[in-house]
């Protein structure tokens, strides 16, 4: 009997999400905690995961909204895979060596070579074969793929950005708007960057801050920083230490408005805005004043890392304090 694979809870107030890409195909075997596709929420995206090993069906293409709960395919224990390799990488589910036919015209594939054929998305009966009756091999897949012309594909993003308008032809009127649908991420950036306008006391103000013997720290201790620690020593730990400084001077600053109460936060979890293709992400440094020079380094690189390879967790983008935004690698003085 068919496991269903569900929408799985991505985190508190998420109620649905837009399947972004399919990792497998269905048809294709694959096994018990493997990913099989990527989801995306209003503030990050997740992958599901296969509940059971068997073979693959898939009933929500990309680009369909669901909501937490629903099921949007499932993996038959029992299944055959599917004799088209390009139908999703394959599997031997009963761990056995004996080749898998992998097409219509009795392409016989080695259940190594299955893999490799439909992650790559290639066609067996075009791989000249040198092993045993015949049998495509790993080792043919890959002199099939070095003999291959190079072509680099674009990267996943690129796929959801708005194509050209195209070139007007003599007689007919020139295209003068593309229309593209925002990202769930962007759409609920939108809605709460309008919120704040109507929900919050803004107040935006500047100060200079002479930052010359930083700089002059910085550039004494950075090449000995990065030998030791594996990290470069950047101005945002210095800003985090500094944050983490004046909000013990001053807690009201890290405080919380609920109803008619003043939450003093006698934590200190600090935002650290990441920009990406996807949109701005803001991922929480736990601690900060636990934290030493090279822990925030690492910290906030590993949490850009994770932010701009998608794998982001609901949980890294909450309970933040205060947020640190750095506009001046954007080329910016002053922004708000």
């Amino acid at each position: 009997m068919a496991v269903e694979i569900k929408v799985t809870p991505k985190g508190e107030s998420i109620t649905s999400a837009t399947i972004l890409r399919w990792y497998v195909a269905g048809g294709a075997a694959v096994k018990t905690g493997d990913p099989v596709c990527e989801l995306e929420t209003d503030k990050a995206t997740a992958d599901e995961y296969a509940p059971s090993a068997g073979v693959l069906s898939i009933k929500s293409p990309p680009g369909t909204k669901v909501a937490i709960g629903d099921v949007i395919g499932s993996v038959d224990p029992n299944g055959v895979p599917s004799a088209t390799p390009t139908a999703g990488p394959a599997a031997n589910v009963g761990g056995n060596s004996t080749p898998t036919h992998a097409s219509a015209n009795e392409t016989r594939v080695s259940p190594a070579a299955a893999v490799m054929v439909g992650t790559k998305g290639l066609d067996a009966s075009k791989i000249p074969a040198t092993g045993k009756g015949g049998v495509v091999t790993k080792s043919d897949v890959l002199a099939s793929l070095e003999a291959a012309p190079k072509v680099v594909l674009p990267p996943v993003e690129t796929k959801r950005l708005p194509e050209p308008p195209p070139i007007a032809q003599p007689g007919t009127p020139a295209v003068r708007e593309t229309r593209h649908k925002m990202s769930m991420i962007r759409q609920r950036i939108a809605e709460r960057l309008l919120d704040a306008q109507s929900s919050a006391a803004i107040l935006t103000t500047f100060n200079e801050a002479d930052m010359s013997s930083v700089m002059a720290l910085r550039a004494k201790y950075k090449e000995g920083f990065q030998k030791k620690h594996g990290v470069g020593l950047g101005f945002m730990s210095f800003f985090v230490k500094a944050c983490v400084e004046a909000l013990k001077a001053f807690p009201a600053v890290n405080a919380r408005i609920e109803g008619t109460d003043i939450v003093y936060q006698h934590f200190y979890d600090f935002g650290v805005a990441v920009s990406t293709e996807r949109g701005l992400m803001v991922p929480v440094l736990r601690n900060a004043d636990k934290l030493n020079f090279a822990a925030v380094e690492k910290g906030i690189a590993d949490l850009a890392v994770k932010v701009r390879d998608g794998k982001i967790a609901v949980s890294d983008l909450q309970g933040g304090t205060l947020t640190i935004t750095n506009g001046g690698v954007f080329g910016s003085l002053l922004s708000t």
